[in-house]
């Protein structure tokens, strides 16, 4: 049944258009003051930051998007070899499938192709309350040798899934206790609806080390649901959500407030470096991008590689032309600016 769902998934978001229409990520909202004097050279340009105590090269992050099939394994490995190639992090796909069908816990490994990268395992929270508990998540983390645990939050996606898992209550409570008792670090996510000021102060207080906004904007999750129901309702009501969520930038900014000493991964609806370079501007330590990697995931590792490259250069050159040599300053520019209103952030 897993099984079957992630390749319906796979499949929906490789061949329909399944992106927000009437919801962006809001970083248009916002642009550079371009330094025509930056008094720096390119090739001072460092993009190296630090995540969970774990150097990257660039501050990237191949987020999760899936596993359990055999183009899941195929998939995963191009991802996992290009992240080691450029020095990035990668998060696998929810592993639930692995633990309940241990003959697919191979498509999610990678270690053997990217030995030296942030590896992020992947369990949805809610699983917290169907008898997963902290023994569960230690198996998912050893399943791939992870770095980190990545705990994700989907209330709407499971409200629209037949049979979807629906009781959240409490969760909070035991998200705690997996952050208390998990050898390694705890990273909670939501799928693409964005985190708020208030969830994000709970997580913080709960004692999660890494927030992952994955706000609106991009693949939106209600439309890939109902184009793998066969149900009419469901496909209306689906219809209905279409323009839920908080768009990324948004939420990137509410998540700061919320949990101001948690470093903050923005994702959801990301495609380009300059679009990175916003997000880090407005406060991420790392920026999450899924989907313009999946389709040359299909292809190859250097497809993949490829696609980084051009986002990486973008990113670099952004922060060239605004005088920031480092992650750093560019968390800290002064030149960025909300667009409506002229004023600097």
């Amino acid at each position: 049944m897993h099984n079957e769902r992630k390749a319906d998934h796979l499949r929906v978001t490789l061949e329909e258009d399944v992106r927000f229409h009437g919801v962006t990520t809001g970083f248009e909202r916002y642009r550079f003051v371009h330094q025509a004097l930056p008094e720096i050279s390119m090739e001072q340009v460092d993009l190296s930051t630090s995540l969970l105590g774990k150097r990257l090269r660039a501050p990237l992050l191949i987020s999760s998007m899936t596993g359990g099939t055999p183009q899941a394994a195929m998939i995963n490995r191009n991802l996992a070899r290009a992240a080691q190639a450029h020095g990035l992090a990668m998060g696998v796909g929810s592993q639930r499938t692995g633990l309940e069908e241990p003959e697919t816990a191979s498509t999610y490994r990678v270690r053997d192709v990217a030995p030296d990268i942030l590896l992020l395992a992947n369990l949805g929270a809610v699983q917290l309350n169907h008898g997963y508990g902290v023994d569960h998540c230690r198996r998912a983390v050893e399943m791939i040798t992870a770095d980190a645990l990545i705990l994700h939050l989907n209330p709407l996606q499971e409200a629209l899934q037949d049979g979807g898992d629906t009781d959240f209550r409490g969760l909070l409570n035991k998200i705690e206790s997996v952050c208390r008792a998990l050898p390694v670090p705890v990273v909670v996510k939501e799928v693409g609806w964005g985190i708020s000021e208030r969830v994000a102060r709970q997580l913080a207080e709960a004692g999660v080390a890494v927030i992952d906004v994955a706000g609106a904007g991009g693949t939106c999750w209600s439309a890939v649901e109902a184009h793998c129901t066969t149900d009419p309702h469901v496909q209306r009501i689906a219809a209905h959500f279409a323009e839920w969520g908080l768009p990324t930038a948004a939420s990137l900014l509410r998540a700061r407030r919320g949990a101001p000493n948690t470093p903050l991964i923005a994702s959801g609806g990301i495609r380009t470096g300059l679009e990175a370079a916003k997000a880090l501007a407005l406060g991420a330590t790392v920026v999450g991008i899924a989907a313009p990697f999946l389709r040359p995931a299909t292809i190859s590792a250097e497809a993949v590689s490829e696609e980084i490259t051009i986002i990486e250069r973008e990113l670099r050159t952004a922060m060239f032309c605004i005088g920031a040599a480092t992650t750093a300053q560019l968390k800290d520019t002064p030149f960025l600016e909300r667009v409506d209103t002229g004023q600097p952030m």
